[in-house]
C-alpha cells in the first residue's frame, strides 16, 4: 500500500472516533443538565459532621514546600 493512502485511512478512524465522542459528551452534557447523572457516590454530610483526617490540613499544604 501506497504510505499517503495508509495515512488518510489512519486520518479518517481517527475523525470518526472524535465524531463519536463528541456525540457522546454532547449526550452526558443534556443528561447532567436535565438531572438524569448523580455525580458521586458519597453522601452529603450534615454541617456539624467532621472533617477527614486526610483533609484537614489541606490549606497548610498548598504552596509547595
Amino acid at each position: 500500500m501506497n504510505r499517503n493512502v495508509i495515512i488518510v485511512i489512519v486520518l479518517v478512524v481517527l475523525v470518526l472516533l472524535t465524531a463519536v465522542q463528541a456525540i457522546q459528551l454532547s449526550a452526558l452534557k443534556s443528561s447532567i443538565s436535565t438531572g438524569k447523572v448523580a455525580v458521586g457516590s458519597v453522601p452529603v454530610q450534615s454541617s456539624g459532621a467532621s472533617i477527614p483526617s486526610n483533609i484537614q490540613d489541606l490549606p497548610s499544604m498548598v504552596g509547595g514546600c
